[in-house]
Protein backbone atom coordinates (compact mmCIF):
# COMPACT_ATOMS: atom_id res chain seq x y z
CA UNK A 1 0.00 0.00 0.00
CA UNK A 2 2.89 2.37 0.79
CA UNK A 3 4.41 1.97 -2.69
CA UNK A 4 1.00 2.43 -4.31
CA UNK A 5 0.49 5.69 -2.43
CA UNK A 6 4.03 6.83 -3.28
CA UNK A 7 3.51 5.99 -6.97
CA UNK A 8 0.12 7.66 -7.04
CA UNK A 9 1.46 10.92 -5.62
CA UNK A 10 4.46 10.82 -7.94
CA UNK A 11 2.03 10.57 -10.86
CA UNK A 12 -0.22 13.23 -9.34
CA UNK A 13 2.70 15.65 -9.09
CA UNK A 14 3.65 14.97 -12.73
CA UNK A 15 0.08 15.57 -13.93
CA UNK A 16 -0.20 18.79 -11.92
CA UNK A 17 3.15 20.06 -13.26
CA UNK A 18 2.76 19.06 -16.91
CA UNK A 19 -0.97 18.49 -17.38
CA UNK A 20 -0.22 15.21 -19.17
CA UNK A 21 -0.06 11.49 -18.52
CA UNK A 22 2.95 10.39 -20.56
CA UNK A 23 4.64 7.05 -21.05
CA UNK A 24 7.61 8.46 -19.17
CA UNK A 25 5.29 9.06 -16.20
CA UNK A 26 3.69 5.64 -16.55
CA UNK A 27 7.12 3.98 -16.52
CA UNK A 28 8.18 6.03 -13.47
CA UNK A 29 5.01 4.95 -11.66
CA UNK A 30 5.67 1.29 -12.44
CA UNK A 31 9.31 1.67 -11.33
CA UNK A 32 8.10 3.08 -8.00
CA UNK A 33 5.58 0.26 -7.57
CA UNK A 34 8.00 -2.54 -8.42
CA UNK A 35 11.23 -0.96 -7.19
CA UNK A 36 12.97 -1.50 -10.52
CA UNK A 37 13.48 0.41 -13.73
CA UNK A 38 12.85 -2.44 -16.15
CA UNK A 39 10.61 -0.29 -18.35
CA UNK A 40 8.40 -1.84 -20.99
CA UNK A 41 8.80 -5.57 -21.28
CA UNK A 42 11.17 -6.90 -23.89
CA UNK A 43 10.03 -10.52 -23.79
CA UNK A 44 6.64 -12.07 -24.54
CA UNK A 45 4.07 -11.29 -21.88
CA UNK A 46 2.56 -13.73 -19.48
CA UNK A 47 -0.60 -15.27 -20.86
CA UNK A 48 -3.54 -13.97 -18.89
CA UNK A 49 -5.68 -16.81 -17.58
CA UNK A 50 -9.09 -17.04 -16.00
CA UNK A 51 -9.93 -18.93 -12.79
CA UNK A 52 -10.24 -22.17 -14.79
CA UNK A 53 -6.73 -21.77 -16.19
CA UNK A 54 -7.92 -20.99 -19.72
CA UNK A 55 -5.91 -18.41 -21.63
CA UNK A 56 -8.09 -15.34 -22.02
CA UNK A 57 -5.58 -12.86 -23.37
CA UNK A 58 -2.20 -12.98 -25.01
CA UNK A 59 -0.52 -9.60 -24.57
CA UNK A 60 1.06 -8.11 -27.68
CA UNK A 61 4.63 -9.01 -28.55
CA UNK A 62 7.33 -6.73 -27.10
CA UNK A 63 8.18 -5.02 -30.39
CA UNK A 64 4.59 -3.73 -30.63
CA UNK A 65 4.47 -2.23 -27.12
CA UNK A 66 6.17 1.13 -27.83
CA UNK A 67 3.75 1.95 -30.67
CA UNK A 68 0.70 0.74 -28.76
CA UNK A 69 1.72 2.76 -25.71
CA UNK A 70 2.38 5.83 -27.89
CA UNK A 71 -1.14 5.47 -29.28
CA UNK A 72 -2.51 5.14 -25.75
CA UNK A 73 -0.56 8.22 -24.62
CA UNK A 74 -2.05 10.19 -27.49
CA UNK A 75 -5.55 8.90 -26.69
CA UNK A 76 -5.17 9.92 -23.04
CA UNK A 77 -3.82 13.39 -23.66
CA UNK A 78 -5.46 14.57 -26.87
CA UNK A 79 -9.23 14.83 -26.69
CA UNK A 80 -9.55 15.53 -30.41
CA UNK A 81 -8.70 11.85 -31.03
CA UNK A 82 -11.79 10.75 -29.11
CA UNK A 83 -13.80 13.40 -27.36
CA UNK A 84 -15.97 11.70 -24.76
CA UNK A 85 -17.01 12.09 -21.15
CA UNK A 86 -13.82 11.64 -19.08
CA UNK A 87 -15.32 8.74 -17.08
CA UNK A 88 -16.15 6.84 -20.27
CA UNK A 89 -12.74 7.61 -21.69
CA UNK A 90 -11.13 6.40 -18.44
CA UNK A 91 -12.88 3.03 -18.85
CA UNK A 92 -11.68 2.72 -22.46
CA UNK A 93 -8.17 3.78 -21.52
CA UNK A 94 -8.03 1.29 -18.67
CA UNK A 95 -9.10 -1.56 -20.94
CA UNK A 96 -6.45 -0.63 -23.49
CA UNK A 97 -3.68 -0.38 -20.90
CA UNK A 98 -4.58 -3.74 -19.37
CA UNK A 99 -4.72 -5.36 -22.82
CA UNK A 100 -1.29 -4.04 -23.77
CA UNK A 101 0.10 -5.29 -20.45
CA UNK A 102 3.32 -3.35 -21.07
CA UNK A 103 5.30 -4.34 -17.98
CA UNK A 104 6.80 -7.51 -16.62
CA UNK A 105 4.91 -6.96 -13.38
CA UNK A 106 2.76 -4.32 -11.73
CA UNK A 107 0.40 -3.74 -14.66
CA UNK A 108 -2.73 -3.84 -12.52
CA UNK A 109 -1.57 -1.27 -10.00
CA UNK A 110 0.01 0.94 -12.67
CA UNK A 111 -3.26 0.85 -14.62
CA UNK A 112 -5.32 1.75 -11.58
CA UNK A 113 -3.06 4.71 -10.74
CA UNK A 114 -3.47 5.82 -14.34
CA UNK A 115 -7.26 5.96 -13.79
CA UNK A 116 -6.90 8.33 -10.87
CA UNK A 117 -4.28 10.48 -12.61
CA UNK A 118 -6.55 10.74 -15.63
CA UNK A 119 -9.41 11.98 -13.45
CA UNK A 120 -7.07 14.55 -11.89
CA UNK A 121 -5.88 15.64 -15.34
CA UNK A 122 -9.50 16.21 -16.35
CA UNK A 123 -10.37 18.09 -13.14
CA UNK A 124 -12.81 15.45 -11.87
CA UNK A 125 -10.60 15.02 -8.81
CA UNK A 126 -8.63 17.75 -7.10
CA UNK A 127 -6.39 15.30 -5.29
CA UNK A 128 -5.87 11.57 -5.82
CA UNK A 129 -8.25 10.24 -3.18
CA UNK A 130 -10.18 7.69 -5.24
CA UNK A 131 -8.85 4.22 -4.43
CA UNK A 132 -10.55 2.14 -7.14
CA UNK A 133 -8.18 -0.76 -6.50
CA UNK A 134 -10.22 -1.89 -3.51
CA UNK A 135 -13.39 -2.23 -5.59
CA UNK A 136 -11.58 -3.93 -8.48
CA UNK A 137 -9.87 -6.38 -6.14
CA UNK A 138 -13.17 -7.16 -4.36
CA UNK A 139 -14.89 -7.83 -7.68
CA UNK A 140 -11.90 -9.38 -9.49
CA UNK A 141 -13.90 -12.19 -11.10
CA UNK A 142 -16.42 -9.74 -12.54
CA UNK A 143 -13.60 -7.40 -13.61
CA UNK A 144 -11.86 -10.23 -15.50
CA UNK A 145 -15.16 -11.41 -17.05
CA UNK A 146 -16.00 -7.92 -18.27
CA UNK A 147 -12.52 -7.40 -19.74
CA UNK A 148 -12.76 -10.71 -21.53
CA UNK A 149 -16.26 -9.98 -22.81
CA UNK A 150 -14.86 -6.95 -24.61
CA UNK A 151 -12.19 -9.14 -26.21
CA UNK A 152 -14.61 -11.92 -27.16
CA UNK A 153 -17.79 -10.05 -28.01
CA UNK A 154 -17.06 -6.31 -28.13
CA UNK A 155 -19.14 -5.96 -24.94
CA UNK A 156 -18.05 -2.38 -24.38
CA UNK A 157 -21.28 -1.25 -22.71
CA UNK A 158 -21.05 -3.73 -19.83
CA UNK A 159 -17.34 -2.93 -19.40
CA UNK A 160 -18.03 0.79 -19.21
CA UNK A 161 -20.93 0.19 -16.80
CA UNK A 162 -18.61 -1.88 -14.58
CA UNK A 163 -15.98 0.90 -14.50
CA UNK A 164 -18.58 3.62 -13.86
CA UNK A 165 -20.00 1.56 -11.00
CA UNK A 166 -16.47 1.08 -9.63
CA UNK A 167 -15.89 4.84 -9.69
CA UNK A 168 -19.28 5.58 -8.10
CA UNK A 169 -18.94 3.03 -5.29
CA UNK A 170 -15.39 4.09 -4.60
CA UNK A 171 -16.46 7.74 -4.45
CA UNK A 172 -19.27 6.87 -2.02
CA UNK A 173 -16.86 4.92 0.22
CA UNK A 174 -14.34 7.76 0.09
CA UNK A 175 -16.98 10.30 1.13
CA UNK A 176 -18.02 8.06 4.04
CA UNK A 177 -14.39 7.70 5.14
CA UNK A 178 -13.76 11.44 4.97
CA UNK A 179 -16.94 12.11 6.96
CA UNK A 180 -15.92 9.54 9.60
CA UNK A 181 -12.49 11.15 9.90
CA UNK A 182 -14.09 14.58 10.19
CA UNK A 183 -16.43 13.29 12.95
CA UNK A 184 -13.56 11.66 14.79
CA UNK A 185 -11.56 14.89 14.69
CA UNK A 186 -14.52 16.86 16.04
CA UNK A 187 -15.11 14.50 18.98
Amino acid sequence: MHRYREALFKGYDAVKEEGLNTNRHIQAIQATLERNAAGFRRVPGTLLRNADGDTVCTPPSPELIPNKMADLESFINHDHRFNADPLIKMALMHYQFESIHPFYDGNGQAGRTLNVRYLVKNALLGIPVLYMSRHIERTKDEYDRRLQAVRDADAWETWIQYMLTAAERTADETIETVQAIRQALQS
